[in-house]
């Protein structure tokens, strides 16, 4: 399912077409800066730059003989170059290679992932644009509490996507970093300068200091960030799922000529994808967990961290990617209804006026628990006969001796409640 739309940017990032091809880019690019040091003589590096390159299957064939999948590259490229391979990996450990290449895996899908994201947050403002004035009915607890408009809740949305930008794009940075520093870092058996010239033309920066692998807090950034972008998605689908339940129906889901929802109630339209984001993004903050439990190495290195990367990283990045699209698809298709909003609004009476009453009588010069009193006595006796909101306050003596009617229809009315909605919208740059 994730591969009809992953693929084939994203798997192409985690192919071992583009790992080893990356491996070979870092192997070269330390070569260069070799040769510029004096290490690699011209007409051994001109060997190298034109006979470079290797073959997936016969790596993957030597692997199972060696165990070791960088010897096993190393020993390819070797068929390839001939006596002149010598200098290639010179003073260098197998994590530079391992972990710059993943750098660079990640920064790739991290762009890829970037791309999405703007796609759905230009998409999210342009809807809460589009339903700014359609107003419905704010909820706490799940009870229905004061006005808003829809529009108001895809701006909240919005608002929290664009931190998640800029979150990706940090992490995006945090991960960019190369290390050539051989055995433990140190530079022991080979220049500091070969680091700084190959991170340099790899479009990576240079680690400060590195162990033999860089640091995995990095990697944790990274995963964390997917994690909370994958928390935002969630937020979303869930509150669609809610919207779209029998009772509310605000709004729903697309549901395409030819789909069908159950295999046993031909009636049914089910949110599926909404159910499926909410389960996904599960995944991803198990898989942020893991990046988060790869921080601790022994001493200088081991390689308890390799394991769990090989899954979670390809796994995490095709998540969010799958679940950007399906998040696109689902509030660019998203069916709101209005009717049932005005509907759900008025299903209390009127009752969502309450506060705006309470906070007249305040004004009045009264003390707020004696206004809120006689607000709840009134508001109590809503909920048990299902009575208009306003009629019944006008029939409270003790409230209209302090509120005429006259103000009291002015306090029930929607406009003060969402008069604000412009200013919002402006604060969010939507307007």
């Amino acid at each position: 399912m994730i591969e009809r739309y992953a693929l084939p940017e994203m798997a192409r990032i985690w192919s071992d077409e583009n790992r080893f091809r990356k491996w070979l880019d870092i192997e070269l690019a330390a070569c260069r800066a070799n040769h510029k040091l004096g290490i690699i003589p011209k007409e051994d590096l001109d060997t190298i730059i034109e006979k470079a390159d290797f073959n997936v299957a016969r790596i993957l064939e030597i692997e199972e003989e060696v165990k070791h999948d960088v010897i096993a590259f190393l020993t390819n490229v070797a068929e390839y170059v001939g006596p002149s391979s010598r200098y290639i990996h010179y003073g260098m450990t197998s994590s530079d290679v391992l972990d710059t290449a993943l750098a660079m895996q990640m920064t790739e899908a991290g762009c890829l992932i970037a791309g999405k994201l703007n796609e759905l947050v230009e998409i999210v403002g342009r809807r809460a644009v589009e339903f700014k004035d359609t107003v419905a009915m704010g909820r706490s607890h799940g009870i229905h509490a004061e006005p808003v408009t829809f529009g108001f809740k895809l701006a909240v949305w919005y608002d929290e996507l664009k931190r998640q930008q800029q979150r990706l794009n940090a992490a995006i940075e945090t991960v960019r970093v190369g290390q050539i520093s051989g055995a433990v870092g140190t530079y022991a058996h080979i220049d500091p300068r070969v680091q700084e010239m190959a991170c340099e033309e790899l479009g990576l920066q240079s680690a400060h200091i590195s162990t033999q692998v860089l640091q995995r807090d990095r990697h944790a950034h990274f995963m964390m960030a997917l994690a909370l972008l994958g928390g935002t998605i969630e937020k979303m689908a869930v509150e669609i799922r809610h919207l779209q339940r029998t009772e509310v129906l605000e709004a729903e889901e697309g549901f395409t000529k030819g789909q069908k929802g159950s295999s046993a109630m031909p009636h049914k339209k089910n949110p599926i994808i909404s159910e499926r984001l909410t389960g996904m993004a599960r995944l991803l903050r198990s898989n942020a967990h893991a990046a988060m439990e790869n921080i601790a190495l022994w001493h200088e290195r081991d390689i308890s961290h390799s394991s769990v990367e090989r899954v979670i990283l390809p796994d995490s990045t095709m998540l969010i990617y799958y679940m950007l699209v399906k998040s696109i698809d689902l509030i660019q298709n998203l069916r709101v209804i209005p009717e049932n909003m005005l509907r759900n609004l008025n299903i209390t009476h009127g009752l969502y006026n309450s506060q705006a009453v309470l906070l007249a009588l305040t004004r009045k010069g009264i003390a707020r628990e004696t206004a809120y009193r006689l607000v709840q006595r009134n508001a109590m006796k809503v909920w048990e006969e299902k009575s208009d909101f306003a009629a019944t306050l006008k029939q409270d003596p003790e409230l209209t001796n302090l509120l005429s009617a006259e103000e009291i229809d002015a306090l029930c009315g929607l406009e003060s409640k969402l008069k604000n909605i412009d200013y919002i919208f402006r604060k969010t740059g939507l307007l």
